[in-house]
C-alpha cells in the first residue's frame, strides 16, 4: 500500500533535541566531558562579566558552539550559525531548545572576543586534562614537542614596505601588484592586513608564505595535547617556545622531551638539561656536530621517545585539516593563538571516545 504525502510543516511536536541524538554517538561522551571543564572555569567567567546589565551569550554556550566549528570543519562563524538555526545535534550539544532564536553573528563574535582578553582558551584545555577520567591518561614522564606553521589570513599583495614606498595596487576589488624583482624582508616590509604575520618558508627551494608558528607539548602516552604557544615565526622560535612551555609544565620531577632535528643546538640541549629535562632530539649531523652525544642515542628510552615523537604530526594534521587551521580565519598572534589552544583542546575530546572506550 503506498503512504499518503501528507505535509507536517504545521504542526507541533514535544521531541526534545536529545531524543534525536543516537545513543551511541561520540559527542554524548565527550558533552559531559566538556560540561565538567566548563564547570571548573565558572570561577573565572563570573570575573569577567559585570554584575548589572544586559545579559550576553553564557559562555559555556559559545565556547560549545566553538568546539563544534571545530569537530565539523565548519568554515566560518556565519555557516555555524546556520547550522544552530536547524542542526538539533548542535542545538543539543550548545544547550539551545528547538525554538530558542539563534544569535546574531557579529554579536557571537564580539562575545568570543571577551574571552580572548580572559585568556580562557588555556583554561580550558587544562581543565580538560584536569578531569578525572582524562589525567589516568596522561603520562607525566614522557613529552614531545614541535612546531608547525599556521599560513595568515593575508595574502602576499599586502606585503607592502613600512615606509610607505612601493608601487600600489592597480584599482578594483582586488587589483593587481607586481612585486616580481622586489626585495622583500620583515624588517623593511610589513603585512598591512595583519601585521604580526612574518614572512617564512619551511625549507629551502620552497615558496615562502606570510605566516604564524604554532607550538605544541604532547604526552607520550596517549598522544594528548598538554600545552599549547603561538608565536611570530622566526628561525628560533621552536627552541624558545618549548623552553618556555617546559618550564610552564613545571612536574617537579625528571622528564624527557622527544623533538625532531630542529632542536639539536648546543643552547637549547643545554637548558634542558638544566632545566632536569633530558633531551631526545633527533640528532642533526649535516655539516656540524651534535650536541647529542652518543650514550644518550643508546639508551632505550631514547629510540622509544624518537620514534613516538611523530605522533604529533597527528596532532597538526587533525587540527589543519578537520580544525580548520590550515589557512586561519583570524588576524593577530593572539586571536590566532587563542583558537590554535581551543582547537588542541578539541582534538583531546576527539580522542576521548575512543580512548575512554579502551579503557572501560
Amino acid at each position: 500500500m503506498r503512504g499518503a504525502d501528507r505535509q507536517t510543516g504545521r504542526l507541533f511536536s514535544y521531541a526534545s533535541p536529545e531524543s534525536l541524538v543516537p545513543p551511541d554517538h561520540p559527542l554524548r561522551l565527550i558533552r559531559p566531558l566538556v560540561n565538567a571543564a566548563l564547570d571548573r572555569l565558572s570561577g573565572r567567567f563570573e570575573r569577567m562579566y559585570a554584575a548589572t546589565g544586559r545579559p550576553s551569550i553564557a559562555p559555556e554556550k559559545l565556547l560549545r558552539a566553538l568546539l563544534l566549528q571545530a569537530f565539523f570543519s565548519v568554515r566560518s562563524e556565519r555557516q555555524l550559525m546556520e547550522q544552530l538555526a536547524y542542526n538539533m545535534l548542535f542545538r543539543w550539544f550548545v544547550g539551545l531548545a528547538m525554538d530558542a532564536p539563534v544569535w546574531d553573528v557579529t554579536v557571537f563574535t564580539k562575545n568570543r572576543d571577551r574571552l580572548l582578553a580572559g585568556d580562557i582558551a588555556c583554561g580550558f584545555l587544562a581543565a580538560v586534562l584536569a578531569d578525572p577520567q582524562v589525567r589516568p591518561l596522561l603520562s607525566d614522564e614522557h613529552f614531545s614537542v614541535d612546531g608547525t606553521l599556521i599560513e595568515a589570513w593575508a595574502s602576499m599583495k599586502s606585503f607592502r614596505p613600512k615606509d610607505g614606498s612601493g608601487e600600489p595596487p592597480t584599482p578594483g576589488r582586488n587589483g593587481e601588484r607586481d612585486f616580481h624583482g622586489e626585495k622583500r624582508s620583515n624588517e623593511t616590509h610589513a603585512s598591512t592586513t595583519d601585521p604580526d604575520a612574518r614572512l617564512y618558508k619551511k625549507a629551502p627551494g620552497q615558496a615562502a608564505k606570510l605566516c604564524h608558528m604554532g607550538h605544541v607539548v604532547m604526552e607520550n602516552r596517549h598522544g594528548l595535547v598538554v600545552a599549547t604557544e603561538m608565536t611570530p615565526a622566526t628561525g628560533t622560535a621552536e627552541r624558545e617556545a618549548a623552553q618556555a612551555m617546559v618550564e610552564a609544565l613545571n612536574p617537579g620531577h625528571r622528564i624527557t622531551l622527544g623533538a625532531d632535528k630542529g632542536y639539536d643546538t648546543q643552547d637549547f640541549v643545554a637548558g634542558m638539561r638544566r632545566r632536569g629535562v633530558t633531551p631526545h632530539v633527533a640528532q642533526n649531523t649535516k655539516g656540524r656536530r651534535s650536541a647529542i652525544d652518543r650514550r644518550t642515542t643508546r639508551h632505550r628510552g631514547y629510540a622509544v621517545s624518537v620514534r613516538v615523537r611523530k605522533r604529533i604530526e597527528e596532532v597538526f594534521g587533525w587540527m589543519k585539516t578537520v580544525g580548520g587551521l590550515r589557512k586561519t580565519r583570524h588576524r593577530g598572534t593572539a586571536r590566532v593563538g587563542w583558537m590554535f589552544t581551543l582547537t588542541a583542546a578539541a582534538y583531546n575530546l576527539a580522542r576521548m571516545p575512543r580512548l575512554l572506550g579502551a579503557a572501560a
